[in-house]
């Protein structure tokens, strides 16, 4: 006894059936075409959804500061409260200094975003692609040295110096000034990398002469310590000019009498000195808002007067071993843009998404809706219209054959019941079922037009 057919099976394949109906009729494509169809709009979709989703900026940053007590990490915290504000969090990523900074951004398996970086550092060929965001501020090189004054660099060849830890501004500046200066391995100079705590002591014991200091690596109140310190002896750059000119990152900067303290008239005089700028240095994939976020921070933080600065010479776009980046330039010339300008932080970035994902699909929709249908009835007609030519070369084919030629003609019948036969498995939309028809009807008029001389 053969088992009873499952009405629910049935159920189904009717309903597939009427799903494979439905499909072709409004694709007017194959089965097979039609899946294919439905698959690439689904990757697309999924595609732009990825985007959407991956497009958001990260609400995390890691800076490249310097070791505790520095210029360095103090405004690397400022950038921290600042960026908090609008929900972004700020780790920082203590270091020795500029050039461990530049150090951490160029290799790759380190998390670091964006770090202070002193110019005349340059990156090494493997390293990541880096942009500046802009020079911040000016970064004095400090000379501290006991004994008689000494009136050029050049003075210090043949002494004990400490020029701070490797990895540190000082440490690089000072090595650029000695080759300028002609000094060379074995001329008598001892140069030491202590930390700054020990190079301090050192000096102020006179274990060493002379101490080069910047405040990227060097905590501010060990600086202030020596400039207090009656024995112990500021450089003054008399030369600042010069190396400006021969070493283009440098500047002359001038430290005047009594700012550090009127009471005790320190310095007892101006000071010349040279200093590089601090760039703020990132990977070039820095997400445009958080290169928007980081320029406010460096405003708000950087561009009120200072020692040697003016109010408003810093954030600049001055560019000297790491190019200026694209969102960086137009910050610069229009500002922070509209949307982060007016919004919060996270409501702006979801706008931003929105439109990054709208606006491009809405220039490819709106004249895609206006040519698709047009391109869709060629695509149809096309169809349809190739056999008209099929029928046209039977028919001539028919002129030219003889009315006794029973044999030519039942090839041509053969060919025209392969056409017929082709045109009955066309699907088209009903909205074009009028040409189909009609090539039909056409097929049936050739066909007459060929038995008419046999039944003759």
């Amino acid at each position: 006894m053969s088992p009873l057919p499952d009405p629910s099976s049935g159920a189904l394949q009717a309903r597939l059936e009427h799903a494979k109906t439905r499909l072709t009729s409004l694709t007017g494509y194959g089965l097979p075409i039609s899946i294919a169809l439905v698959l690439v709009v689904s990757i697309a979709a999924g595609a732009l959804a990825f985007m959407f989703l991956n497009s958001a900026p990260p609400t995390t940053l890691a800076m490249a500061s310097g070791p505790d007590g520095s210029a360095f990490r103090a405004v690397a915290e400022q950038y921290r409260k600042i960026l908090a504000r609008e929900g972004v969090t700020l780790r920082i990523v203590p270091s020795q200094g500029s050039r461990d900074n530049l150090a951490q951004l160029s290799d790759p398996k380190r998390e670091v975003d964006v770090g202070f970086v002193v110019g005349g550092e340059t990156p090494g060929p493997d390293a990541p692609r880096l942009v500046s965001l802009g020079s911040v501020s000016y970064q004095p090189l400090m000379i501290f040295y006991r004994g008689t004054p000494r009136t050029l660099l050049s003075d210090f060849k043949g002494l004990r110096v400490d020029v701070g830890q490797e990895g540190s501004g000082a440490s690089a500046l000072s090595q650029r000034l000695f080759d300028a200066n002609g000094f060379k391995p074995g001329d008598g100079t001892q140069v030491g990398h202590a930390a700054p705590e020990a190079s301090v002591q050192a000096l102020l014991e006179g274990r060493i002469d002379g101490l080069f200091a910047m405040s990227d690596s060097m905590p501010t109140a060990m600086m202030r310590q020596l400039l207090r310190n009656p024995d112990i002896h500021l450089f003054g750059f008399v030369q600042a000019e010069g190396y400006a000119h021969r070493i283009t990152f440098l500047n002359k900067l001038v430290l005047p009498r009594g700012a550090i303290d009127f009471g005790e008239d320190i310095p007892a005089q101006d000071v010349t000195l040279i200093a590089p700028t601090v760039e703020l240095v990132a990977r070039d994939k820095l997400h445009p808002a958080l290169n928007d976020l980081l320029l406010e921070a460096a405003r708000e933080v950087h561009g009120r007067a200072g020692l040697y600065k003016k109010a408003g010479e810093f954030p600049a776009p001055l560019e000297h071993d790491f190019p200026i980046s694209t969102d960086a330039s137009r910050y610069y010339a229009s500002g922070r843009s509209f949307l982060y300008r007016t919004f919060p932080f996270w409501i702006a970035s979801l706008i931003a998404r929105i439109l990054a994902v709208v606006v491009p699909m809405t220039i490819i929709l709106v004249p895609g809706f206006k040519i698709a249908p047009a391109i869709f009835r060629w695509r149809v007609e096309r169809r349809i219209y190739r056999w008209y030519a099929v029928l046209q070369h039977i028919e001539g084919d028919a002129a030219l054959a003889s009315p006794a030629d029973e044999i030519r003609r039942a090839e041509l019948l053969r060919r025209l019941d392969h056409v017929e036969a082709t045109v009955r498995r066309l699907a088209v939309p009903p909205a074009y079922g009028d040409l189909l028809y009609a090539l039909r009807v056409h097929i049936v008029v050739v066909r007459e037009a060929l038995i008419a001389p046999a039944a003759a």
